[in-house]
């Protein structure tokens, strides 16, 4: 099945007052390479390098790659790829899905560096999974 276009998949989202709105807990797991399968989050399992972080439903994915960076230094190199995807899970099944929602880069601009959680449709339960690709050799590396 083809993926929606990217207009059909952004909601409209209202500002958040992050001086009067308390955080949400977010689960964040990342993976060398590749996003883990969605079947890694079935049956109340979930993938061991998890990193718990508190923010909005207005964080965007540059804001998130400086989270991740933080506490990951392989991961703060020029040219480093955040490949990130949504894990929610299936409507009536007990099965997970994972949801494409954009690609930053470590010390470049992408266009996807101010697209926000939440207009993507990600709800409170949700987690998100972050593939993390190092450049290649002998060069900035990344695609886009």
């Amino acid at each position: 099945m083809a993926a929606a276009p990217l207009e059909s998949r952004i909601v409209e989202q209202k500002p958040v007052d992050r001086e009067k709105t308390c955080p949400m807990l977010l689960r964040v797991f990342c993976n060398s390479i590749r996003n883990h399968r969605a079947d890694e989050f079935e049956c109340g399992r979930t993938p061991t390098n998890e990193l718990k972080v508190y923010t909005w439903k207005d964080a965007t994915l540059l804001e998130l790659t400086g989270l991740i960076r933080e506490v990951n230094p392989e991961a703060r190199r020029k040219g480093t790829a955040f490949h990130f995807a949504v894990v929610y899970p299936e409507d009536r099944t007990p099965k997970y899905r994972l949801r494409d929602v954009g690609v930053t880069y470590s010390g470049r601009k992408s266009v996807d560096d101010t697209v926000t959680i939440g207009s993507q449709r990600f709800r409170i339960g949700d987690h998100l999974d972050v593939a993390i690709t190092p450049p290649r050799r002998g060069g900035g590396g990344g695609g886009g």
